[in-house]
């Protein structure tokens, strides 16, 4: 089954109609003169090489002391300071704002050229830097179903136990081939709702809203508490257990082929869970991705909400265009040579 032909959804549409929908100390002199613009030139290249590389570290440089604890050069009432070494605060600081502007760049297009609304969250746990674009709240649709397994899992790990056999086959089918009666049989184990925000407490995600009733697809989040809980299902200090966060990867390592879309279109290796779901009231479409990834030798954790979009392959188009454009943001590699909307 092809995702990409909207006359062929793959499995884990939400079947249900769906209600309305309710961010040194000398002196100066002149033969010195020369000696301090080579220095200047040289820092300034280092700030301009490769793909944020070693020096975007936030220890910092490990080869030299601190900048504060080396001799000041004592500079001349009209000369500039020289730029800050790669890995200072201030050079952070600089290339967050740099990434964040470059992120809104990319993604403003695809809003313009099809009225779909996105929002991005990313990751790059290896330097802890982060962007975000777009802070709404969006339909979590099929994306709710990682939630319920790390809610099942916090569950179970209060009761001192593993998961039955029956939860273990269950979530699997729940992750892997996105069946929506599994998620619906562990969103009842859970306690619905309730069950669902008592967990995200414990997660940290602040802005997430369950479902009512039996309406787990029409949990609303947004990007930025999703990346939470990505951070949750990979990172080390997390709230679940090495045995609970290897469950989930596990699944979201092995999703069926139909549904290899999305955040893995910018990526050689990925662990991902996607949702998708027609809006009755509009026909429009709801398409969402999130995982890990990995590309141009570095790991992300990227997640794209996104709605408005006209079909199920115009959505899934934006969403893909969406990740790659974050890791263009944060490698500097080169954008999608064309937009790849359809």
């Amino acid at each position: 089954m092809n995702p990409k032909h909207p006359a062929c959804p793959p499995r884990g549409m939400e079947p249900q109609p769906i209600p309305p929908d309710p961010s040194r100390h000398d002196k100066a002199c002149a033969r010195r003169e020369p000696m301090r613009l080579v220095l200047a030139c040289s820092a300034a290249g280092m700030l301009l090489t490769g793909c944020f590389a070693a020096g975007d570290s936030t220890t910092g440089d490990r080869g030299a002391p601190p900048l504060a604890q080396r001799p000041a050069v004592t500079a001349s009432a009209k000369s500039k300071p020289a730029p800050a070494p790669p890995g200072s605060p201030g050079t952070r600081a600089s290339t967050q704002a740099e990434v964040r502007s470059s992120l809104s760049r990319l993604l403003e297009p695809i809003r313009a050229q099809s009225g779909t609304e996105v929002s991005v969250a990313v990751l790059e746990p290896g330097t802890s830097r982060r962007a975000v674009y777009g802070s709404q709240r969006h339909i979590t649709a099929s994306l709710a179903k990682v939630n319920i397994l790390a809610a099942l899992l916090l569950r179970a790990q209060r009761e001192g136990r593993s998961l039955t056999s029956w939860e273990t086959s269950t979530a699997a089918s729940m992750i892997q081939s996105s069946d929506n009666d599994s998620a619906g049989a562990l969103w009842r184990r859970i306690g619905r709702g309730p069950g669902l925000t008592d967990a995200n407490k414990v997660l940290g995600l602040t802005s997430t809203e369950a479902g009512s009733g039996s309406h787990w697809g029409l949990t609303r989040t947004t990007a930025t508490d999703q990346l939470t809980l990505l951070t949750a299902v990979f990172a080390d200090r997390s709230p679940l257990s090495e045995a609970s966060r290897d469950l989930i990867q596990t699944f979201m390592g092995r999703i069926d082929a139909d549904q290899d879309w999305g955040v893995s279109a910018e990526g050689s290796r990925w662990h991902l869970k996607n949702g998708w779901v027609q809006r009755s009231h509009s026909q429009r479409w709801a398409i969402n991705s999130m995982g890990r990834v990995e590309a141009h030798g570095r790991t992300f954790y990227l997640v794209i909400l996104s709605h408005g979009s006209p079909s199920m392959s115009h959505g899934i188009s934006a969403v893909e265009r969406a990740a790659q454009s974050a890791v263009h943001a944060f490698c500097r590699t080169s954008p999608p040579v064309s937009p790849i909307i359809r």
